[in-house]
């Protein structure tokens, strides 16, 4: 998410809980998706399938915290944030719902997985370092402040580039059309969402000054 929460403004109860909503339904599409790949689980690739789902089942409910936590404050602006969630949503599901392209087990097949795990930690640490400042929703703390510290020394969105990391390395194994569309989706309802925050992020002091030494997701591209 962003460095800092922003400043309250208004909002409804549906956009506090649309995000909740689906957090239920990618708890059920990629428990399906799971259920699916255990009854082949005597194939490795279906076993290794399982795993990746259990994983990010595992990912889901370590962030239970933040998406069930309510603020204070109403969410400044909400419609990215939907589009988002929903774009993640679509994507996982039409990966571990999908069938798998692979008829046989390769090595290989670690490399989508590693990338997985790498951007669910990134996506960890940087919710870590924000501590209390992290937010799914847009809002402003009265103490607020721009971290410049642990993963935001190198980029600006370093959740965002984990959560991004983490579907690539996830669709990359599970490889149908539909998730790699969706996986497009999701990109651009990240970049949407950057653009959004950072037209508030502004007017915090020191950010100008933060963003124009760091890249948002990939130093010395974008």
């Amino acid at each position: 998410m962003s460095t800092v929460e922003q400043e309250a403004g208004t909002g409804s109860p549906w956009a506090v809980r649309a995000p909740q909503l689906l957090f239920v339904v990618a708890v059920l599409a990629t428990g399906t998706g799971l259920v699916t790949h255990l009854r082949h689980a005597g194939e490795p690739v279906d076993l290794v399938a399982a795993v990746l789902a259990v994983c990010y089942l595992g990912w889901l409910a370590v962030e239970i915290p933040v998406t069930f936590r309510t603020s204070g404050a109403a969410p400044r602006e909400s419609a990215t944030l939907l589009l988002y969630a929903a774009a993640r949503i679509a994507t996982v599901s039409a990966a571990v719902l999908g069938p798998l392209p692979w008829d046989t087990w390769s090595p290989l097949l670690l490399v989508p997985a590693a990338v997985f795990v790498g951007g669910v930690v990134l996506r960890q640490v940087a919710i870590h370092t924000l501590g209390r400042f992290y937010s799914h929703h847009v809002t402003r703390q009265t103490d607020h402040q721009v971290v410049t510290w642990g993963v935001y020394r190198f980029i600006r969105h370093p959740a965002y580039a984990g959560m991004l990391s983490a579907h690539v390395g996830f669709v990359g194994f599970f490889l149908n059309p539909l998730s790699l569309a969706l996986l497009v989706a999701l990109a651009v309802a990240i970049t949407f969402r950057i653009r959004t925050e950072e037209r508030m992020l502004v007017d915090i002091p020191g950010y100008r000054a933060y963003a124009a030494d760091h890249a948002r997701l990939v130093p010395g591209l974008w």
